[in-house]
């Protein structure tokens, strides 16, 4: 260009030189302006050293150093490299080990999440490094091991500031809701415009599997990674979740979550909303099972899970399935110690005092147990917490939605200068709805759809948030839900559970596609193509080693991880799921397995035990509340019932050996499988037992003087946002 003409001291190749300085400053200015500036790993060089043999005349057309072409000489191979990722590369830096323009190859491929080439290595029997001065010795590794060191350091560095080669992630997992609920999984009736965006930019999954039809032991597989029979998660009985916060059962201590992990890898992790996985352990204050104990910084929400008790206008819930329950084993055990106790005292026969005081003591907590359903439930259960502190006792319903989206946007504000895991747990569309004003009588499906529209509003919201701070491009957003919508979850002849679609079943059915399949859509601009859409089996249980991954993690090697990494399927580097089996529980027992045939593209499914719907062709338990996992309320199958869930995803036409020739190879095959993974399964202690299960008046969270528990801290917080 003209106007650099004769501006330098060394004639036309200092001009030119000067204006390719101008040239990288456009273009450093251009990525200040885009705002790209922190997020950009820029990497300056030249191809090789200047060419002396350039003259016109007497005047030096070539760069200054010891010649182009000379191989052995530095000046022909030694060029400038100069590296900035500020905030992550240490500003001013100087390094003076022997590095290369092809390390950049696996430089660029590491920070990007790729995987080296394996079939292209040479082999140089022995390499030389050669020097100016004509010498020449044995290469032994040592600058290349600095090299690698450095590396890591830049991967890795122990700093509270953003660090672009870490995605953020914001982990969004609703409760209770159906697969059919969701637009963009087939609805056209409610109205759920954002996570049906979601969707159009991400990957949608078909076939997303919860790991357990309920919530307690679901969300403890997300968690882990692990069927929630590993962790003592799953129940022998028929309390499946955690019933009480003043219980003793929760999610052990002992148990990694992916929180944990990221924690430990620099991130700030926050849980905000449903919780449902236990508190304490021994005393009132302990929290073993609390959120700041399993790696999360931060947490805001319930401890538990909502009830009709929290709100008081619809019929108790709790109440309901444990009233009868309590009262009878009360019963029992009264009789039982007064047995003993007459036998003790006549001398009929010898026993201990140790066992008649503690049945007594068990007697006195099934009794308060069962007299604190009777109106305290509200109190005990219905709490909202900021981290270990008790903010409200019991729950102000009407600004939960505000409150909960309020501290999820408020955690992404704050930490836009750091990688952060944001795992919003939405109490929606649990009953009761919690649905406010603005959006009551808005669908055309009721309270329910009213509550699935302000759900997919309250995620409209936290997108625009990440929007907002300029971290769209780099957040993995996961959106599911914890397992399928309740179809006894009814008022009248009003429907407050969710509609699973095609799929039979709904929540609390272990083997049933209704009650596992759920919606599950990524999220990751410029990382994952948009719009794609996967029909291969996955997990919730898969989200555990991607995360862990992408932040730069390991997956525990201690323990057996059931998930599966969907980074190569979301990727598109690999055709196929991790899973070849999937072993669906309902508590400890086991309904149904399925077995992605990987050779033929056939998903198989055998189901050992089925439920009994109540009424029979209802296609649900109306007269138990939620079908049980055992006893007169299941129907057992062998041989099992069959289905191809890839030409009968509805699983109306069992198959036989009289109409599929490969009924025998098949379920041989799952039988199989369903001895190998038994002999991974180890005895662990049941924290959802009678004992964990039942109310300890010691174990209470209180804000006041137990019993007389309350408090409203939020009350004189900043208005609704809503």
């Amino acid at each position: 260009m003209a106007k650099f003409l004769g501006k330098s001291c060394h004639g036309l190749y200092g001009d030119n030189v000067e204006e390719m300085d101008w040239m990288v400053g456009k273009i450093l200015n251009s990525l200040d302006k885009q705002g790209l500036k922190k997020h950009t790993f820029t990497y300056f060089a030249s191809d090789h050293g200047g060419h002396l043999e350039a003259h016109d005349g007497s005047a030096q057309l070539g760069g200054w150093n010891d010649g182009k072409g000379m191989g052995g000489w530095e000046g022909g191979t030694r060029v400038p490299g100069v590296f900035r990722w500020p905030r992550v590369l240490p500003a001013g830096a100087v390094i003076d080990e022997p590095t290369s323009l092809m390390d950049i190859f696996p430089s660029v491929v590491h920070l990007a999440g790729g995987i080296l080439p394996k079939d292209r290595r040479g082999v140089w029997v022995t390499m030389y490094l050669f020097y100016t001065s004509g010498n020449c010795d044995v290469y032994q590794g040592k600058q290349w091991s600095c090299l690698k060191i450095w590396l890591i350091l830049c991967l890795f560095p122990i700093t509270c500031v953003s660090d672009p080669s870490k995605p953020n992630f914001l982990l969004i997992l609703v409760d209770d809701l159906g697969i059919g609920d969701v637009g963009c999984y087939g609805n056209d009736t409610i109205r759920t415009p954002n996570i049906d965006d979601l969707a159009k930019d991400g990957v949608r999954l078909t076939q997303h599997i919860a790991a357990a039809a309920v919530c307690t032991p679901s969300r403890a597989a997300f968690l882990t990674g692990r069927y929630p029979i590993r962790s003592g998660m799953a129940s022998s009985t028929r309390q499946r979740i955690i019933f009480w916060n003043g219980c003793s059962g929760g999610l052990p201590p002992n148990e990694t979550t992916f929180a944990r992990i990221l924690h430990q890898q620099g991130y700030s992790t926050a849980l905000v909303g449903k919780w449902h996985m236990g508190v304490n352990c021994r005393s009132r204050h302990d929290h073993c099972h609390h959120p700041l104990n399993h790696g999360f910084d931060y947490f805001y929400g319930m401890p538990f899970s909502l009830l009709n008790e929290c709100q008081g206008s619809d019929e108790p819930q709790l109440a309901k399935s444990l009233q009868d329950t309590y009262w009878l084993y009360t019963q029992m055990i009264i009789l039982a110690v007064l047995t003993l106790l007459f036998g003790k005292l006549t001398n009929l026969f010898p026993v201990k005092w140790k066992i008649i005081v503690c049945l007594a003591i068990c007697g006195v907590l099934y009794f308060l147990s069962w007299f604190s359903s009777y109106g305290f439930t509200k109190y005990w259960n219905c709490i909202l917490m900021r981290n270990h502190d008790i903010t409200e006792q019991p729950m102000n319903l009407e600004k939960t939605t505000s409150n909960m989206l309020k501290e999820a946007v408020s955690f992404i504000e704050r930490n836009k200068h750091r990688p952060f895991l944001l795992f919003f747990s939405l109490l929606h569309v649990h009953t009761p709805l919690i649905t406010t004003e603005k959006f009551q009588g808005r669908s055309r499906h009721g309270p329910y759809g009213d509550n699935v529209e302000e759900m997919d509003w309250m995620v409209g919201r936290l997108l625009d948030a990440i929007d907002k701070e300029g971290l769209k491009n780099t957040t993995f957003i996961y959106f599911a839900s914890d397992h399928g919508g309740s179809l006894e979850a009814r008022r009248g002849n009003t429907q407050l559970g969710g509609w699973n679609g095609i799929y039979k079943g709904g929540k609390g059915m272990g083997g049933w596609e209704g009650g596992i399949r759920v919606p599950g859509i990524v999220r990751w601009p410029g990382v994952l193509p948009a719009g794609t859409v996967i029909n291969e089996p996955t997990s919730l249980m898969d989200i555990f080693p991607t995360v862990v991954h992408l932040a730069g993690g390991k997956v525990p090697q201690d323990r057996t991880i059931d998930g599966r990494s969907l980074l190569p399927l979301l990727r598109g580097t690999a055709q196929h799921s991790g899973h070849e089996f999937m072993f669906h529980y309902c508590g400890v027992f086991l309904h149904a397995v399925r077995w992605h045939q990987k050779d033929s593209g056939t998903t198989w499914k055998a189901h050992y035990a089925t439920p009994a719907f109540q009424p029979e062709a209802s296609g649900a338990c109306f007269g138990r509340g939620i079908c049980p996992c055992f006893g007169d309320g299941v129907s057992h199958h062998d041989p099992p019932l069959l289905f191809d869930l890839s030409q009968d995803p509805s699983e109306e036409n069992p198959l036989s050996a009289h109409t599929e020739p490969l009924f025998d190879t098949v379920t041989r095959r799952i039988r199989e499988a369903v001895e190998e993974h038994r002999k991974t399964l180890t005895p662990v202690p049941q924290q959802l037992s009678p004992y964990n299960n039942i109310w300890k008046p010691w174990l209470q969270p209180c804000c006041g003087t137990f019993p007389f528990c309350w408090c409203d801290e939020e009350n004189n917080k900043a208005d609704s946002i809503v």
